[in-house]
This record gives C-alpha cells, structure tokens and sequence, in this order.
C-alpha cells in the first residue's frame, strides 16, 4: 500500500439553476479516507430519498467493513465496497416497495478509498470519479451510461454523444434491479494527485479540459475554494441539473 499520506478533503453541492430540489447526496469518512456521491432519480421525492437513503446505507456499511478487515490486504477494500454497494441497493429496493410513492426510484453511485498509497474507486451509473496528476486530468471510472456504451461499441462517435440529448439515460443503477453491478478501480497515487468525484450535473456543462484548467488554476487555493469553483462554472454555462463534487488532495507521504 505504501506510506500514509496526508489527505485535504473538501465537498460542495448545489441544487444549480433549473431544478426546483436537489437529488443528490454526498458523505464521507475522513478517518477511513471514504468519500463518496450519489445523484437521484425517479421524480423530486423518489431521487431525493433514492441518494440520501444510499449514502447513508453505503457508509455505514463500508465502515462496519473495512473495521472487520482492518490490517489485512489482497483487495479487502474493494470487497468492503462492493458489499456497502449491494446493501444501499438493498435499502433502495426495501424503500420502493414498501412506500409505492417511490417506487421506480434509483440513484448513481461513485465512491472512493484511499489506503496508503492506493485508491480504490467504485461506481454504478454515470457519477464520475477523476484523477488529476500534474496537468493531465484522467476519467477513472467507466460511465454506465447509453452515450457510453454506443461509443464503447463504436456506433457512436465522442462529439456524436456529447450532441445528443440522451445524456441522461444510465444503464445501472442502485435500486434499480434486486442485484447491482458496480465496477471496481484501482490507482497508486503519487503525492500531490488530486481526486475528483462528482455528479453528471458537473460534467454535462464542464468538459476534462475545463475541469483540469479551473483546478490547477486554483491548485494553491483550499480544497472547498476548488469546489465552489467547480460548481459556479457548470451553473454557468446552464446549471440544468445538481451538481456535487467532492475534491481530494493528496500530500506528501507522513
């Protein structure tokens, strides 16, 4: 895993400039180094209730996790979030049929864990966890999107995708089926990276590039001064959805 390092970990979300709530949700663990985002779906009520419920549900469980494994190696985190990730879909599941108010509801998911040197990223639906190391900005995570999979397919091409008004429509969900399929990453990260996971209200106004320019502009600046800066840009250029990141830095080995 390597030596510990400091870690600066700040979040924002805002409900941006179209919709009348916001459905998504973040929390985090600075003792364990877990953070993580969930973007809602399913009508006002149902997205609101979908994020909160899977935040909460993955937290609690990744910590009651990763405390049973504590000390041991070979990918015992990535167990301890796929675990806290089928048990959020749980929670989700339960809520919509046991309220039929929020049935159909569902919400994306994008965590991370830094360990050491080592990050393990997680992801359901199109929240998106980034690294950015000098001044190359990298999607770490695979959207489980429509857009994406055309692309991935070759049917699609980037600049077709990013024209067309599909954006929207995610492939996984939490809560969306009685069993989720999350994908697993992995990253050594180097002193000074920084992580960044955010929801599709962010990266739908702001491209990599711009992403990359606003954080290394402010690289001297304190982890929320980054976030709010993020935030304001995707509001302005439309704001048409939540918009939530979470920004960590990573520091020199302890």
């Amino acid at each position: 895993m390597g030596e510990d390092r400091g870690i600066e970990a700040a979040a924002q979300t805002d409900i941006g400039l179209v919709r009348h709530s916001n459905q998504d949700s973040f929390g985090g663990d600075d003792g364990l180094r877990l953070y993580a985002v969930c973007d809602g779906m399913g009508g006002a009520a149902g997205g609101e209730v979908a994020s909160r419920i899977a935040i909460d549900t993955f937290l609690t469980v990744a910590r009651q996790e990763i405390e049973a494994v504590r000390g041991e190696s070979n990918g015992s985190t990535g167990r301890a979030l796929q675990r806290a990730a089928a048990a959020a879909n749980r929670a989700v599941c339960a809520k919509a049929a046991f309220d039929t108010r929020f049935r159909g509801m569902g919400t994306t998911l994008v965590a991370a864990r830094i360990e050491g040197a080592e990050l393990t990223a997680l992801n359901v639906g199109d929240s998106r966890a980034y690294l950015l190391r000098g001044d190359t900005l990298r999607q770490v995570t695979i959207d489980h999107s429509y857009l994406a999979e055309q692309v991935e397919r070759g049917l699609m091409t980037p600049e077709q995708a990013e024209a067309s008004s599909l954006q929207s429509v995610i492939t996984r969900a939490v809560g969306a089926e009685p069993d989720v399929h999350p994908d697993l990453f992995h990253e050594m990260l180097q002193p000074h990276d920084t992580v960044l996971l955010c929801s599709d209200g962010l990266t739908r106004h702001v491209d990599d590039a711009d992403l990359a320019e606003t954080m290394l502009a402010a690289q001297t600046e304190p982890a929320d001064v980054v976030c709010e800066r993020l935030v304001e840009l995707a509001k302005e250029r439309g704001g048409s959805d939540n918009i939530t990141c979470w920004v960590i830095r990573i520091g020199e080995p302890a």
